[in-house]
């Protein structure tokens, strides 16, 4: 896809993935939405994107409130007119056992995760059936396909991801809009700046840019795929893990407890 003056919508666009994201479809002469809670953070963003691109709309929104995310799709449509990628990025993650983790703070990473990604999903959708065109890019994580201790609730919002835009994709053929989901390994965001992470040591062989995630959204945008793995040679964990699940499991397993172990230790 030729992204020049096309309608880009890119949520948690303040920062990490999101803000890396904007400037490459930026510097591709695309018109970008920056979509945030953070007002003062997307303003940030559109002052880095300003230089590459003169059409950009910044909208504060919470996605995890369906009654905002509305006024947002409705603003970009009044705006553009259309949209023609609709990035759903936004996203957290509470690190902790699942017997010390609060409901709510399960409910939260899920209103988020997954219901925001629905909600944009579902204002946005409609226009770009109308149009017979559109590309849906979810940003999910390895953590889709692999259950992992310390994170279980956050797996489960991107399990859900996966499992709805698989549906999804299936029910969009012959529609011209498509849907791909980007799955990346560790990423070296400020998705680790929650309070819950604070004795957590990152495993930086695995970690990723920010921008490296970036050029796989870029390339998931135009992509007849359902899901880009990053790095790609991390499928073959997610393969293993599928057909040899007695032998990768105790795997994880002991590596992520040992984690949870330090963690508890040093509270």
């Amino acid at each position: 896809m030729n992204f020049r003056n096309k309608v880009v919508v890119i949520t948690g666009a303040s920062s990490g993935i999101g803000e890396a994201s904007a400037i490459k479809f930026a510097k591709k002469n695309a018109k970008v939405v920056l979509v945030a809670r953070r007002k003062e953070k997307l303003l940030q963003v559109q002052k880095k994107i300003s230089k590459y691109t003169d059409s950009i709309l910044v909208c504060q929104c919470d996605i995890s409130n369906k009654g905002q995310v509305k006024e947002m799709c409705d603003v970009v449509l009044d705006t553009f007119g259309r949209i023609d990628v609709l990035v759903n990025n936004a996203g957290f993650v509470i690190y902790g056992r699942v017997l010390e983790l609060s409901i709510e703070d399960i409910e939260s990473q899920m209103e988020t995760n997954y219901f925001g990604m629905i909600y944009c999903t579902k204002n946005f959708l409609p226009h770009m059936i109308k149009q017979r065109t559109g590309h849906i890019v979810n940003v999910a994580s390895v953590g889709a396909s692999l259950g992992i201790p310390g994170v279980a609730s956050y797996c489960a919002t991107k399990f859900a991801m996966l499992g709805f835009s698989e549906g999804l994709k299936h029910e969009l053929f012959g529609t011209g809009v498509d849907i791909t989901v980007v799955s990346p390994i560790g990423v070296n965001t400020p998705l680790f700046d929650h309070p819950s992470f604070e004795n957590f040591t990152r495993p930086t062989m695995i970690t990723l840019s920010p921008q490296t995630v970036a050029n796989a959204v870029i390339k998931a945008a135009n992509s007849s795929r359902l899901e880009i793995v990053v790095p790609s040679v991390a499928r073959v964990g997610i393969w293993a893990k599928q057909n040899f699940p007695y032998f990768i499991n105790p795997i994880i397993g002991n590596s992520f407890r040992k984690k949870l172990g330090k963690k508890n230790k040093s509270e």
